[in-house]
């Protein structure tokens, strides 16, 4: 069990997210029970499987202290998740990108305000089966090659003369997968284009037994997947124009690991945040943090920032005159390096 530390831990996106959260966390709220020490009541997250060993790392310790509280992580994808948080049917929302123009429309026409939390640091992966012994990195136009809509690649010799003249086959998250998302704008230059032709699945799990079970196959998806599968995956470098560089917590966070290191992402719907349950489990999941996170096999944010944002939160020291994380409003977050 975690001991929880006496200070309070959080960031946000943008200032406007400071007022937003102190309003409601001072506002309480008719649905759940209890105080802080002693809560009922329920909690939905649903959203990227990227972001799940996050979110279900953090209910299962928040369980274990508010026996109450039943804390559910689902893992419909990005898209799915947001279809869900837009409708009104889920409190947090989990993202390994940021909501989309579309879906920001969503949650207005449906009078859902959120708060958008970057959580953690990913290096998203590109894989091989362990018995492969040909290639060690691929280039980034090599695997738009690969990726690509109408892509000629069938075979790994149609990648590089001197590979085998064996069957590629793929594995990739689902469209409705953040990391698909984001794969394909950094990859193979447009969001969402991308060949059809490959063994899908917004669960990453069943893309680690997919490359795992083929000799020959390829496969993307996040850092803690493969960290959680070492003697089962081999990871490749990728070449982003400087060299072929690995994907270690050191590449992922200095983002020399280039264009696959990304920020992950929570959101959190304003009126939920009036219910104590919700409020606490997200203090909560950002008091714990730094010590979490890594666990789950990705990077925290600085643990200043956690503080000063929870700070404004809770209305403590900072709360007025805290600053936003560079890059807050833009359509990327990205939290201060």
């Amino acid at each position: 069990m975690i001991t929880r530390r006496s200070a309070p831990t959080l960031a946000f996106g943008s200032a406007v997210i400071f007022s937003i959260l102190v309003a409601a966390g001072c506002a309480g709220g008719d649905e759940g029970s209890g105080d802080a020490g002693s809560l009922t009541g329920a909690v939905q997250v649903d959203g990227s499987s990227t972001v799940a060993p996050i979110s279900e790392a953090m209910a299962e310790e928040f369980q274990i202290e508010q026996p109450g509280v039943r804390v559910t992580v689902g893992i419909s994808g990005t898209g799915g998740g947001f279809r869900r948080f837009c409708a009104g049917e889920t409190e947090i929302s989990d993202a390994s990108r940021p909501i989309s123009e579309e879906e920001q429309a969503a949650c207005e026409a449906a009078g859902i305000e959120y708060a958008e939390l970057p959580v953690a640091w990913d290096g998203l992966s590109v894989v091989v089966n362990p018995r492969n012994d040909f290639v060690e990195c691929l280039t980034v136009d090599e695997l738009r090659r690969i990726w690509e809509p109408n892509s000629r690649v069938s075979t790994w010799r149609n990648v590089r003369p001197e590979f085998p003249a064996q069957p590629i086959k793929l594995y990739g998250p689902g469209t409705d997968s953040g990391t698909f998302d984001y794969f394909t704008e950094v990859i193979t230059g447009e969001t969402g284009a991308s060949r059809p032709d490959y063994q899908a699945s917004e669960n990453d799990n069943v893309l680690v037994q997919g490359v795992a079970g083929d000799p020959y196959a390829l496969g993307y998806f996040g850092h803690a997947y493969v960290t959680q599968n070492t003697d089962r995956l081999k990871v490749l470098a990728v070449d982003g124009g400087s060299g072929c560089v690995m994907p270690t917590d050191e590449t992922i966070s200095d983002k020399t690991y280039t264009p696959l290191s990304r920020p992950l992402l929570i959101y959190v719907a304003r009126d939920a945040l009036a219910r104590l349950e919700v409020a606490e489990f997200l203090r909560f999941y950002m008091e714990n943090a730094p010590e979490l996170v890594p666990s789950t096999g990705y990077l925290p944010l600085e643990a200043a920032e956690y503080q000063q944002h929870l700070d404004a939160i809770a209305g403590g020291p900072g709360a007025d005159d805290a600053e936003a994380p560079p890059g807050a409003g833009d359509d990327v977050v990205e939290p201060a390096p």
